[in-house]
């Protein structure tokens, strides 16, 4: 009698949901700006790092663009991921300077539990958006209790490009014990002003959803996208136009890792089943943005096992095939005792920093090394195109720092050509 009971309440719940869910009115399709971004002819690539604390680990940012220009990213730091004194970090690039500023607290585990007014055991993946009416949201994963898979939402609002925040608000997105929500993909905004953020699901079976909100933040409805059986996290979406997107989605099966695509053809009322794409992926995140001429840039580990090498790749056909541009970051298959391992974290950091890079070694070192095993991960990448034209992109380095990347559509160009270059017949 009570199985049956628990069983009758979680019907009754879901079914509550999905009546709720139902008697809203439909998205609009997806705004799809009509103005293209300038064009920078500068041909230019240059790497910095967006954090400086030391000995430390950081994971997991994303990038948002400003009003005036400037770029500012977020992620979560801390002694290790998951532990109590992980906070929300920040800080902002200034394309005029080529400089970034002060790393900067905006959210700790004890100023959660004050404003959401529960426990609040540790803080996860942090995604910027901006509304309709120009306000900066900050999402980001709050646990509870348990694991990831016990996660939920919090979501803080600023007005001031993020200078200053609204106290944090939890979401309310499951009809039953609402865990298990976890966001990493930028949200999006549909041509009507509301706004979409794909999230996912780990507790028991894990499945990608976008989660759709009205223009106050007021959550409308949610879709599914995929289903256990089809391994698809972390979604990250590509309107093409206001009918036409294509979502990627990290791979989490055993065998045969591929990125897992989905696309829609009408503004996202439905979507097609889950298949895997071109891409390789060894259970990562990625991300991706779509350019104004409809290619498609993205930015992933391009392989199955391990989170050692990042690649550039751009699609000319929708997402059916793929031409790596450019390997960001390339140390798979190396197999180095800790002196040669260090000797080469410190030429990857001499590349990057402008200052002594001795304490970037052992900031590396305390992450990455256990014994005399030592590895490399460049992960959770968060690319964007700004007004300019230029792409800024961050990621996590060795899990010690977080890294960017500013290049121009110039720059890319040129790389295309490059590449043609060095296949033609007769090239040395």
């Amino acid at each position: 009698m009570n199985r049956l009971a628990v069983l009758g309440f979680i019907l009754i719940t879901f079914g509550i949901g999905f009546f709720k869910a139902s008697q809203y009115p439909a998205s609009a399709g997806f705004q799809v700006s009509s103005k293209s971004p300038a064009s920078n002819s500068d041909v230019h690539f240059q790497g910095s790092f967006a954090s400086s604390s030391q000995h430390i680990q950081a994971h997991a940012a994303s990038v948002i663009e400003l009003k005036d220009g400037r770029i500012r990213a977020f992620w979560f730091s801390g002694s290790s991921e998951g532990a109590k004194d992980v906070e929300i970090h920040s800080a902002v690039f200034d394309p005029a300077r080529g400089l970034w500023g002060t790393e900067q607290t905006v959210a700790t585990r004890e100023g959660t539990e004050q404003s959401v007014m529960r426990y609040v055991s540790k803080l996860g993946n942090p995604v910027a958006s901006r509304a309709a009416d120009g306000t900066l949201r900050l999402y980001y994963v709050t646990v509870s209790l348990g694991g990831w898979a016990g996660s939920s939402i919090t979501v803080m609002s600023s007005v001031d490009e993020g200078e200053t925040w609204s106290p944090a608000r939890r979401l309310v997105t499951s009809p039953f014990l609402n865990i298990s929500t976890l966001v990493k993909g930028a949200p999006f905004l549909y041509s009507d002003g509301t706004m979409g953020l794909p999230v996912y699901h780990e507790f028991i079976n894990k499945f990608g959803e976008i989660l759709h909100f009205d223009k106050t933040g007021k959550l409308l409805d949610k879709q599914r996208l995929s289903a256990g059986k089809d391994h698809g996290l972390q979604p990250v979406l590509l309107a093409k136009n206001a009918n036409e997107a294509l979502v990627l989605m990290r791979h989490t099966g055993d065998e045969h890792r591929k990125v897992i695509s989905v696309s829609t053809s009408d503004g996202g009322q439905q979507w097609t089943k889950p298949a895997k794409s071109a891409l390789s992926n060894p259970d990562a995140a990625l991300s991706a943005v779509t350019l104004p001429d409809g290619r498609i840039l993205a930015v992933l580990n391009n392989q199955q096992q391990r989170r050692d090498a990042l690649s550039l790749m751009l699609s000319a056909d929708g997402g059916s095939t793929w031409k790596n541009v450019y390997q960001l970051e390339d140390q798979g298959d190396r197999q180095l005792d800790e002196e040669h391992y260090l000797e080469t974290i410190a030429g990857l950091a001499k590349d990057v920093a402008a200052t002594e890079v001795g304490e970037y070694v052992e900031s590396v070192k305390n992450a990455m090394c256990t014994g005399n095993d030592c590895r490399f991960e460049f992960s959770y990448p968060c690319l964007i195109q700004a007004r300019s034209g230029d792409f800024h992109l961050v990621y996590t380095w060795n899990r010690s720092f977080i890294k960017h990347v500013w290049f121009t559509q110039a720059w890319l160009e040129q790389r295309l050509k490059e590449i043609i270059s060095e296949k033609s017949p007769g090239h040395d």
